[in-house]
């Protein structure tokens, strides 16, 4: 047999997928250049790897046990790069780190500039939905979490970041009259919440109890990504966090809803495990973020303290 590293790869990201389509777009190759390889592939096996019924591509038994021993031979190959990295005193290897939806707007611009630095380090970054973070971090599954909230069931420590701010916004601007409450402004003003257990979510029930509010609730939405192209449909308004609403607000297509008591502020902290042992991958991370944090701000987020 004479396969390449580039065939196990294709073949597995196939596996993965269950499409030869899918599986070209995330190796960013054509679907032609994909079919080419998986076929020549194959060719080195007489026991068939997959099998097309109507115009879905199925694995065989075979083709699963196959995968399973690819995966393997591609995790060692990936060691070895790692470990000849090491040994010329590069960092080298995996780098985890769970964030919560809304922090897709701001992790990327602080490990950025570090991974440039440390191209030995492979970044498996999870945004997910807070239960899942504070899961993943309970589990030591992951190396480090960011979050605007701090979860209360766990010790951790933590490096705060940046400030986060929440405003109420909507579509169109807004304005509570002279004489009127912010309970009777509520009354009838239709609100667009995140799932239970989100902080976004968290922070705007803790609004709504501490002012005694009675909302008029319009609907339930799992990301705030779904949220801002709910309001910006018109169903309603929400409590969003301005880190992901700066090209909407700049065009003029949300409008940030003064009010007594906002913004709401919070912290986005990077986090781990209390007493975590960290590796050199670790702690030359949590360095490089107390001594450049303010330099990213200053850079990146600057418009964020215009509002």
């Amino acid at each position: 047999m004479n396969y390449t590293l580039n065939q196990l790869q294709i073949f597995l990201k196939i596996v993965q997928t269950k499409s030869v389509t899918k599986a070209a777009e995330e190796l960013h190759l054509t679907q032609p250049a994909v079919s080419i390889q998986l076929r020549n592939f194959q060719e080195q096996f007489e026991i068939p790897l997959t099998e097309v019924i109507g115009r879905k591509i199925y694995i065989t038994s075979f083709g699963r046990e196959v995968a399973e021993s690819v995966e393997n031979i591609l995790e060692q190959v990936q060691a070895i790069n790692f470990k000849t990295m090491a040994f010329k005193g590069q960092l080298a290897g995996r780098l985890t780190i769970c964030t919560v939806s809304t922090g897709k707007y701001v992790l990327p611009y602080f490990i950025s500039d570090f991974l440039k630095i440390h191209p030995g380090i492979e970044l498996i970054m999870d945004v997910t939905n807070k239960y899942k973070v504070v899961e993943s971090l309970t589990t030591n599954e992951v190396d480090f979490a960011l979050v605007s909230i701090p979860p209360k069931t766990i010790q951790t420590e933590s490096i705060d970041l940046l400030k986060n701010k929440l405003f109420l916004i909507g579509k169109e601007p807004v304005s509570i009259e002279k004489n009127q409450s912010i309970k009777e402004f509520f009354k009838t003003l239709p609100l667009i919440f995140r799932e239970p257990g989100s902080g976004t979510r968290q922070i705007m029930e803790n609004f709504i109890v501490s002012n005694d509010i009675k909302v008029y609730k319009k609907m339930e939405l799992t990301s705030n990504e779904a949220v801002k192209q709910a309001i910006l449909a018109g169903f309603g308004f929400s409590i969003m966090p301005l880190i992901g609403i700066k090209r909407e607000l700049i065009n003029k297509e949300l409008y940030i809803i003064p009010l007594d008591g906002m913004p709401i502020k919070s912290t986005w902290q990077l986090i781990w495990l209390k007493g975590k042992k960290h590796g050199p991958i670790s702690l030359s991370l949590m360095s490089y973020m107390e001594k450049e944090k303010e330099n990213i701000v200053n850079k990146i987020f600057s418009w964020h303290e215009d509002y």
